[in-house]
């Protein structure tokens, strides 16, 4: 996880992943609790306790000030999410 420029955002590579199946990667992140805003091939966006926009490299941007919930979403990601 690292701190995008505008230090309001995180963001997390997963590591041994080049892409993802946005949609079962997706349908995850809504049952985490999640509302899907934006979906098309190139990003779908979230909202929730944080916002997240979710690529199909298996990156996301957790937009958030509070760096233990970011940490806590990119551990989400890195061990469940990111494998589906």
């Amino acid at each position: 996880m690292e701190l995008c420029g505008n230090k309001a955002a995180w963001q997390v590579v997963p590591e041994g992943i080049t892409s993802i199946n946005l949609e079962s990667v997706g349908l995850l992140i809504q049952e985490a609790g999640y509302i899907v805003g934006i979906q098309n091939r190139l990003c779908w966006t979230f909202s929730g306790p944080c916002d997240l926009t979710l690529y199909p490299s298996g990156k996301l941007l957790i937009k958030s000030e509070d760096k233990e919930l970011a940490a806590s979403v990119a551990q989400q990601h890195v061990s469940a999410w990111a494998h589906a």
